[in-house]
Formats: C-alpha cells, sequence, structure tokens
C-alpha cells in the first residue's frame, strides 16, 4: 500500500507502507539516533509525534518482548523511516517491527529521503503533518493536522495508579523511600533507582504525595511529553517540596517544572533535540558528556536562586539546573538512557547522597 506524508506547509512525501493503515496526525520531529528504536517508539514523551528516523536501516534487529520496552505501549503518531528490514536477525526477537506497529495499530511510511526531510525540519521547524492512504483518499484528505501541543499530554501518558516497588537487597541507599510523579516516565528511569536499593512509589502526576503515609526521602520528577506550563499540579508539589527542604531531581520535563516551580521561565524550541548523541558540558568545567535526549521545550530563564549545572555543546541551551544551597536538581537529558549512552548515569547518585 502505498501512503502519504503531508505536511501543514503542503509538502507532500509518497512512500511505502509497512504499519498500520489508518490516517493519523501529529506533530512532525525526527531523532539523529543510530539504535534503540524499540525504546525511543514506546517512550512516553513522543505521545502525539510522527517521528522521523536518520539513520537509513530501522528493524535489522526486530522487536525484544514487554520487558525491555520503556513504557507498556508505542507512543509515536506514526513513524518515518528511509529504509525498512523485514528480517531481523537478533536472539531477543520476537516479532518485525512491521508485526509490531500493525499490532499497535501505528502507521509507517519508507520515504527514501528523509535527509531532506530532516533538513526541512531544522531550517523551519517542527511542524504538523499527517499521514494518508489511497484506499480511502476522501477520509484521509478530511483529516485534519492535530496539534499535540494544545493538548494535555502528561495527563494521557501518566499513570493512574499508584505503584510501590523495592528490592530486597542491600545496595547503597537501603530503606530510603524515593517518590516518583510520573509525568510519562521511562521504564529504566525506575529500574535505576531500584538498582541502587531504593523503595520507590510512583504517583499520577497530579497526586498530592503529602497525603501518603510515608516518609519521604526524595523527589524525582520524570520526563514527559507536551508543554510544561500545562502541569499546573506537578509544579505546585514541587512547590511544596521545595518547601519543606525535601531533595529532589527532575529528569527532562522534570528540569522545565523545576524552573517554573522555581519562578523561572520555558519555551518551544526550533526542532528541539531527539537522539542519542547530544552533547553536554558542565559549567565552568571542560567535563562534556555524550546524552540521550527527547525533547521540544527548554529553561529560557533560569530561576532565582539556581545556577546552570550542564549546557548543549552544539547550541549552548540549557540542560540543567542545580541550586546553590539546597538539594534541589535537574537535567535535560536521560541519565538512565535506553537507548543511549551510560556516560551519566552518576545523576541518580549525585541525588541519592543528598537524602
Amino acid at each position: 500500500m502505498i501512503g502519504k506524508l503531508i505536511l501543514q506547509d503542503g509538502s507532500e512525501f509518497e512512500g511505502q507502507s509497512f504499519g498500520y493503515e489508518q490516517p493519523r496526525s501529529g506533530e512532525l520531529v525526527f531523532s539523529t539516533g543510530m539504535v534503540g528504536y524499540p525504546e525511543s517508539l514506546t517512550d512516553p514523551s513522543y505521545e502525539g509525534q510522527i517521528l522521523v528516523l536518520t539513520y537509513p536501516i530501522i528493524g535489522s534487529y526486530g522487536v525484544p518482548e514487554k520487558k525491555f520496552w520503556e513504557s507498556d505501549r508505542i507512543h509515536v503518531s506514526g513513524l518515518i523511516v528511509s529504509e525498512y528490514v523485514d528480517t531481523p536477525s537478533h536472539f531477543q526477537s520476537k516479532m518485525t517491527l512491521s508485526e509490531w506497529l500493525k499490532n499497535e495499530k501505528i502507521p509507517a511510511l519508507v520515504i527514501k529521503d528523509t535527509r531532506y526531510l530532516t533538513q526541512k525540519l531544522r531550517d523551519g521547524g517542527a511542524q504538523l503533518a499527517k499521514i494518508v492512504f489511497q484506499k480511502d483518499p476522501s477520509t484521509s484528505l478530511r483529516t485534519g493536522f492535530d496539534d499535540p501541543n494544545k493538548k494535555n499530554l502528561v495527563d494521557m501518558v501518566s499513570t493512574k495508579k499508584i505503584v510501590i516497588e523495592s528490592r530486597e537487597q542491600k545496595f547503597l541507599f537501603p530503606t530510603k523511600t524515593i517518590i516518583l510523579i510520573d509525568c510519562g516516565v521511562k521504564k529504566n528511569i525506575i529500574r535505576s533507582l531500584l538498582s541502587r536499593g531504593v523503595k520507590v512509589i510512583t504517583v499520577p502526576w497530579d497526586y498530592d504525595i503529602f497525603s501518603l503515609k510515608e516518609k519521604i526521602d526524595g523527589v524525582l520528577v520524570s520526563n514527559g511529553p507536551g508543554d510544561p506550563k500545562m502541569c499546573d499540579a506537578t509544579i505546585q508539589t514541587v512547590k511544596k517540596v521545595m518547601g519543606k527542604k525535601i531533595p529532589l531531581l527532575g529528569i527532562c520535563l522534570g528540569n522545565q517544572i523545576l524552573a517554573l516551580a522555581s519562578g523561572g521561565d520555558t519555551y518551544k524550541m526550533k526542532f528541539g533535540h531527539r537522539g542519542q548523541n547530544q552533547p553536554v558540558q558542565m559549567v565552568r568545567t571542560k567535563k562534556c558528556f555524550l546524552t540521550t535526549q527527547n525533547h521540544g521545550f527548554a529553561i529560557g530563564k533560569i530561576p532565582a536562586g539556581f545556577k546552570p549545572w550542564f549546557v548543549n555543546a552544539n547550541d549552548d541551551t540549557n540542560e540543567g539546573i542545580k541550586h546553590v544551597q539546597l538539594p534541589f536538581m535537574s537535567v535535560q537529558f536521560h541519565p538512565e538512557a535506553c537507548p543511549g549512552p551510560t556516560d551519566t548515569g552518576w545523576i541518580f547518585d549525585e541525588f541519592l547522597k543528598k537524602i
């Protein structure tokens, strides 16, 4: 089946379908990662977005079982690749990428010139787009351009229940309880905490954590999709956490939420950072780290009492902030990786030492 990618500016790109053949729309973005498509597709931060993968060979190692995913489902609205491989070779593969996309009802197209698409998005910025199919052109053409940034995407992806997890082993930080505010958390954040021996209580984005009958040793605000300014309830919770001087770590969206709760400001980036090769430099040092990132918003104004912790070596955008005296910190990148380099896994240790 032949399908089309239609951009809001009127550009059209024809391609061969290898996913579910149903019209979908969303924000068109690109990722520069070479590996890790199962983890990327299940990252809740991609909710509502049509993802263009710049690496040309996708599908070559198939799809692993669910325990290796970063959430329980695919979150992208659609997938665009330059070359799809339908004969995977990997000992963990349980199905082809095409089978997975069809099972999850996600459309996907092979469009050869993803380089041009990426250049277009870099020059003009991320824009709305839709995937349509020839089998029902009238329906496809009536499908409008859905802007995910006008929705509270965090509410759509956050857990609806409280989940308590721990491991019965002696690690670095035994008997400590971390409250994880789920704004669209990737599972490897939870795995990273559990591997360090703490108890993790995952709660919805708008939950009153102080209603829990637990001693709170630390709070982590997770990654997630969309505009951080829509997370009013989380911002108010973070303000209370800071008022009680409880150690706090923000990751990705959590970085932006910490800034907003502290009086800073955020803005929508032109095309964002998505991939596993984003270089960040620790401020006032010569240390540089390769990081995994997936975000379209960033901190513009650093709040009073905080100092920049990291900056992006490509465009000098903020990559993290740290309070000058109190135990509050956040990073724009993903220290848990999955996919990507594990250069910054020490961020979890830095946070846990504060408790």
